[in-house]
């Protein structure tokens, strides 16, 4: 059956068959082209010659509107530019501005979309009051409720439903109020492991995990304004990146320090304001590398160095001391760096997930939206 939109007309209803929107070959294109740029760290070049190359396997394009068009819709509109030097790319051609925020939309749309949908607003403490965050669920508006919290479209339907035998009315008992609870406000450090074993074995780990990190920053710059989000990579050290970075992020032939990652993490937690604080990290091996004091790095990938480990333990021993949560997400699926997590999280007092990438960006979005209940201190 046809899908069917509804739509007021005057006081009564109609419905009306829904058209499915017909894409351009440009909007065909940009679609794959998103999926590319982000798989090949916003290399333009590369993403076309892998657009070509699809091209020419699935027919994407016609006589009509080739990939060269394409390119020349990409710079009429704005969505990449001209270098003003070449240097190693050799039609220079580069990601605009306004593409890498598209990018980010992008993943909060593929990851998000896939969530139960809700109000905005709709991720609060336990604690009921007049808040700014709605609940998405109503009670009978009671005298002392504000008046411009009560909810018409709710209150209306009702009416509806009760007059649907008499003469429409709205009475008292039809009106109602959306609940409210105080709102929350959350500082989140989202980790990135970037060692080498991020691309080993034929999987790449890396662009998932760039997914993940675009999508939650566009969530909180567009959905909770006050939320704090900060990310960095770790790998022989660890840094922080901007939201402009989040699409050319690579890995590196690192090992893994996890030790600097944390301790960067909560000195950039320490400078906030906010009461609730807490980690994300994405990591895929075992911690393998400390920095010195002289400077040098000790490293050993050789299962798990004692030394290397009862760093990290005393790191999730610092964080529950500051209040900090950390949640791990452990993509390896090895015993003994599974049994590390554990005892790790337990320290912390803290929640560990052991996944695949399947469903990562899912996990992760769920989990910040529950924290972001815990009630206020």
């Amino acid at each position: 059956m046809a899908a069917m939109k509804l739509q007021a007309i005057g006081t009564g209803l109609s419905f009306t068959k829904h058209q499915k929107k017909v894409q351009t070959p440009f909007e065909r294109l940009f679609e794959i082209f998103k999926e590319l740029i982000t798989h090949t760290s916003g290399d333009f070049d590369e993403a076309i010659d892998w657009l070509r190359e699809l091209d020419k396997e699935y027919k994407l394009t016609d006589e009509d509107y080739t990939i060269n068009d394409f390119i020349e819709d990409l710079l009429k509109k704005s969505y990449i530019k001209l270098n003003n030097q070449k240097g190693g790319n050799g039609q220079g051609l580069s990601l605009a501005p306004k593409t890498e925020k598209l990018l980010r939309e992008h993943a909060l749309k593929q990851i998000f979309g896939k969530l139960k949908k809700s109000k905005t607003g709709n991720h609060k403490t336990q604690k009921i009051g007049q808040g700014e965050d709605n609940t998405g669920e109503y009670k009978a508006y009671q005298f002392g409720d504000p008046l411009e919290k009560i909810d018409i479209t709710q209150s209306i339907k009702n009416a509806q439903i009760r007059s649907i035998s008499n003469d429409f009315s709205i009475q008292h008992d039809d009106l109602v109020v959306e609940d409210n609870f105080f709102k929350t406000q959350m500082s989140t450090i989202l980790m990135i492991d970037i060692s080498h074993s991020m691309i080993l074995y034929g999987e790449d780990r890396i662009t998932p995990a760039k997914k993940v990190a675009m999508a939650l920053a566009e969530m909180i710059t567009t959905q909770y304004p006050k939320d704090t989000l900060d990310i960095l990579v770790f790998g022989n050290d660890a840094w922080p990146i901007s939201l402009k970075e989040l699409p050319y992020l690579k890995v590196g032939p690192y090992h893994t320090n996890t030790v600097a990652g944390l301790e960067l993490a909560m000195d950039l937690l320490r400078r906030k304001k906010n009461t609730n604080k807490q980690i994300f990290m994405i990591t895929d091996g075992k911690p393998s590398c400390l920095k010195m004091p002289d400077g040098n790095y000790y490293k050993n990938s050789v299962g798990l160095d004692d030394s290397i480990v009862e760093k990290c333990y005393n790191m999730a021993r610092q964080a529950k001391k500051l209040q900090i949560p950390i949640t791990t997400f452990m993509i390896a699926q090895d015993p003994y760096l599974q049994q590390f997590v554990r005892t790790f999280t337990e320290i912390n007092k803290g929640k560990a997930f052991f996944t695949g990438l399947k469903g990562l960006g899912q996990m992760i979005f769920e989990d910040y939206n529950k924290n972001r209940r815990k009630k206020l201190e």
